[in-house]
């Protein structure tokens, strides 16, 4: 504990000598301006969390800490009277939800909310409250790369500290982790990696049906996109695909052809099917709603996006719908590690072939698994992918004993190209829900 403190104090101290006081009216905001403009409520909570974990990152402040004095700092915000930074409400079509469509004046929220920090900051220093780690092994190689792309689209979410930075101190390890590919410009990659986990983290079912709350968190950002998308004449989508991982049970989301998998005991185990316009009930659907699906190269949703569910694409709505897919499975405490990746990996490098991709590598390095996602990466450059790849490895057991255990048992090594069962326990989001 003493070296905890320790550990966490060096960095307080150097932000309370850097920033001496709170921030007066005038003075400028510690991070940049740009992206300090109107927020709805329901962006508060997201935007001021990113805007203080890039801060404290960049000081070098840990994971856990930073997590949890940025929850301690955005619930004393959302204790405030917001009204105070009203800015304007905006004109809608019907009737709106105050929350959505009252708009606050960002910049004097983002003083006030790096106020608050300072606050906590200081009390922090003189009482350190107890600071609780995860107690399950989990270790995340994450690498991505723009590739001959003209820009990077991909943006990614790791976030082993989700209990802090959402406030849950029950004895439950949570964990969650995302990807999202972005196309026609970055804006709604960039939001979702700011807003999704947060939606599910501040959801009435995060405790009691994580699954329902995952779900639902993609709906919701959403509807908060297309509501920013269409003040500001936003036209970018993205695909997204999460997983929080609670207690012994592993809970996934997605929408368009961002996938995760999952590798047990050596085994590729495929958990979801992505959302492509030549699935047939995804055809169907769309064709129903007055759409159309057509080759053009690939299979396309109205001769354009090659996805048919994503955040964003307001011009394509309700074609490209956002309502998610889930699922829920038993961890048994034999799975290897999970996979998450855009399709410029997985349109490369098939799930069979990641086995031998990460034993391979684990070989070579005698275990150490933290650039394990750095070769599958180079592996689907090799293989031919000329999109932006992400890769993100999460190892539920040490990547030294997934390696013994290949090594003792030379026959579970490769999972084969139709290796896709698996002893699980698979649950639905509606059995999930009664446990």
């Amino acid at each position: 504990m003493a070296l905890e403190v320790e550990a966490c104090g060096a960095p307080l101290s150097s932000f309370l000598k850097d920033f001496p006081s709170p921030l007066g009216p005038e003075e400028p905001l510690p991070w940049s301006s740009a992206g300090s403009g109107a927020l709805s409520k329901a962006e508060v909570p997201g935007a001021l969390a990113e805007r203080a974990r890039s801060l404290l990152g960049g000081r070098g402040v840990s994971p856990l800490l930073a997590a949890s004095l940025i929850h301690a700092a955005v619930n004393e915000v959302l204790q405030t009277d917001l009204t105070e930074f009203k800015q304007q409400n905006v004109e809608t079509e019907g009737e709106g939800d105050e929350e959505r469509f009252t708009l606050l004046d960002g910049e004097s929220l983002q003083r006030c909310f790096f106020n608050k920090l300072w606050d906590v900051c200081f009390e922090w220093q003189k009482q350190l409250p107890p600071l609780r780690p995860l107690k399950r092994f989990l270790l995340v190689s994450i690498h991505a790369i723009r590739n001959t792309r003209r820009k990077m689209e991909d943006r990614h979410v790791l976030l082993p500290e989700f209990n802090q930075l959402f406030g849950l101190s029950d004895d439950t390890d949570r964990a969650f982790f995302a990807i999202f590919d972005g196309h026609g410009g970055v804006d709604a990659a960039n939001y979702s990696a700011t807003h999704l986990h947060v939606n599910v983290g501040l959801h009435e079912e995060i405790v009691k049906n994580p699954a329902e709350a995952l779900k639902c968190s993609f709906q919701k950002t959403d509807e908060m996109f297309l509501f920013k998308a269409k003040r500001e004449k936003l036209r970018s989508g993205t695909t997204g695909v999460s997983a929080l991982i609670v207690g012994n049970n592993l809970h996934i989301a997605w929408l368009g052809d961002s996938q995760v998998m999952l590798v047990q005991q050596g085994k590729a185990v495929t958990l979801m099917e992505p959302h492509k316009p030549e699935r047939e009930d995804e055809r169907a659907r769309i064709e129903t709603l007055g759409g159309c699906v057509t080759y053009m190269d690939c299979w396309r949703v109205n001769g354009t996006l090659a996805v048919s569910r994503a955040i964003g694409d307001i011009c394509q709505k309700p074609y490209i719908s956002g309502d998610a897919d889930g699922d829920s499975f038993e961890l048994t405490g034999s799975e290897d590690y999970l996979l998450l990746a855009c399709d410029g990996f997985f349109d490369a490098v098939k799930p069979y072939e990641v086995v031998d991709l990460v034993l391979d590598h684990l070989m070579q390095t005698k275990g150490v698994g933290l650039k394990a996602a750095e070769r599958l990466v180079a592996a689907a450059k090799e293989n031919g992918s000329s999109d932006n790849i992400t890769v993100l490895v999460v190892f539920l057991r040490d990547p030294q004993d997934i390696l013994a255990d290949c090594l003792k048992d030379p026959k579970s090594l490769g999972a084969g190209e139709d290796a896709q069962s698996s002893p699980f326990n698979f649950l639905s989001c509606e059995a999930a829900a009664t446990q």
